[in-house]
């Protein structure tokens, strides 16, 4: 069965569950519908067949990636750059991500509107961002006008002029958010989280968009030697999916994209360094009076998208706190209404990222949460019963499709397969894969990487009315700061 052009409606409807129910052989009650009483049998392993990946190069190097999806006239073009805020260097912290940003704020022969002007005038969409690993530009266009919109996105992605008053103008939004980010509990949390399991000098102990000081030292200089060093041909990937064809498509990006050259500096890139640990559990209380609600923060140093275990822990945290029906969720939700909702992550990156679990939690109730956080991160230790894991199998496979409803989602896929070197058969073999996710293999990930005895615990909340309650749980050594000590400001 072909799937060219691979679009389904959101999970959970009727027909993306029964078509997806076909690909990967997952048996579905009459009529489909699903027995609610127990979860759905896994078939054998599913053979999900996307459209093939044709790649081709330019005349300087760079890798060209086609896919075709011709259901619609549109195509998606996106350049992928292997550079990002971890190769900020100390001290300018938030260069990449300002850098990413700036991008369309002025390029070539065109100011920021004129770019804004022409772009909707073709009825496109172009933008930068960056994360942690990678930095892109991505074009969405109808394809009778690519032409015109690739002269300006390699404007954009490849001569930007970086303006000094559009440098002030997002100086200043950016200065503004993180102010008025510190009157609010849930960022107050994850940033002190952060900081506090990392520390001040490892970069992952500041967000991609940096600090206020960085934020200020910022120059047009800066932003120039970044793009010079970090946006360079061998260093970069064309992405071109949708109502195109490899031989169509590559004369194009030739033409618009075939004469960049390498400059005379580059970045050179080193890995994130491993983060150490914590000890032992530490309880961090960040004041916040006369705060609505406590944010809390539990985890410690998760790891890298190249960890071995990476379909394992899909399983175990859609069980512990990936889903609605998570252990989590159900807790403290649905049993005992202390948060709207609550939840874990591992946040992959090319080095370890942090684990952690989370949630806003009534103020008079936040040791009572902070309990049953602890209840669930140790119970999860234990072995997992036949229909939980089947249920959490089966909940990752009826989501899968929609990663690739439109264009766009799939080049984000693809983009994925570039920065963490995964194999062109990854996505064909994904279920496959969560599928054969044991118990066993559970059990083991959550006692190598869910350790509870040794956890960061960060709340942000009212301090006076949250610490006693704290206290008297004797999770371990609790210490009280300001926001500002929080942030290591």
């Amino acid at each position: 069965m072909s799937t060219a052009g691979f679009r389904l409606s959101a999970p959970g409807s009727g027909l993306a569950l029964i078509v997806f129910a076909f690909l990967c052989g997952i048996s579905l009650a009459a009529q489909g519908v699903p027995d609610r009483s127990k979860p759905p049998a896994l078939g054998p392993a599913p053979q999900l067949k996307l459209p093939a990946i044709q790649k081709r190069s330019l005349s300087n190097g760079i890798s060209v990636w086609v896919v075709e999806a011709h259901e619609v006239p549109l195509v998606q073009i996106s350049l992928l750059v292997k550079a990002g805020s971890s190769d900020d260097p100390a001290g300018k912290y938030g260069l990449a991500s300002l850098t990413a940003a700036m991008l369309d704020e002025g390029a070539g022969t065109r100011s920021a509107l004129e770019i804004a002007d022409e772009v909707d005038f073709l009825g496109a969409d172009l933008g930068a961002s960056g994360s942690f690993d990678a930095s892109a530009v991505r074009l969405g266009v109808p394809v009778a006008r690519l032409g015109s919109a690739l002269t300006v996105m390699a404007d954009v992605a490849l001569r930007p002029t970086f303006p000094e008053a559009e440098l002030e103008r997002l100086r200043k939004e950016r200065l503004t958010e993180l102010l008025q980010a510190r009157d609010d509990a849930a960022s107050v949390a994850a940033m002190s989280f952060s900081r506090l399991l990392y520390g001040a000098s490892h970069r992952y102990g500041t967000s991609a968009a940096g600090t206020a000081a960085s934020i200020k030292a910022i120059t047009p200089s800066d932003l120039k030697a970044f793009h010079a060093a970090a946006f360079q041909p061998g260093n970069a990937t064309l992405l071109a999916v949708g109502d195109i064809t490899a031989d169509s498509v590559v004369p194009q990006l030739e033409k618009h994209f075939g004469s960049w050259r390498a400059g005379t500096t580059s970045l050179t890139r080193s890995p994130v360094p491993q983060a150490t640990q914590p000890p032992q559990r530490q309880i961090d209380i960040v004041d916040m009076p006369g705060a609505e609600q406590s944010q809390v923060r539990i985890g410690w140093v998760g790891v890298p998208r190249s960890s071995p275990d990476f379909f394992a822990l899909q399983v175990l945290n859609t069980i512990l706190g990936g889903s609605f029906t998570s252990r989590l969720n159900q807790n403290l939700r649905e049993q005992h209404g202390y948060s709207y909702g609550a939840s874990s992550r591992f946040d992959m990156r090319l080095s370890a990222g942090p684990f952690f679990a989370g949630a806003g939690v009534q103020t008079d109730k936040t040791a009572e949460a902070l309990r049953e956080f602890f209840n669930e991160l140790t119970a999860i230790g234990k072995p997992v019963g036949a229909d939980e894991l089947t249920k959490a199998k089966n909940y990752i496979a009826f989501g899968f499709p929609s990663g690739f409803e439109a264009i766009s989602d799939f080049s984000a896929q693809l983009e994925q397969l570039i920065v963490y070197g995964l194999p062109d058969t990854y996505y064909a073999d994904y279920v496959k894969n969560i599928q054969a996710v044991t118990a066993e293999a559970v059990q083991k990930a959550a006692a190598t990487y869910i350790q509870p005895q040794r956890f960061l615990v960060v709340v942000a909340g009212d301090r006076k009315v949250i610490e006693p309650g704290i206290l008297k749980l004797n999770l371990g050594p609790v210490k009280a700061m300001s926001i500002r000590e929080a942030l290591g400001e």
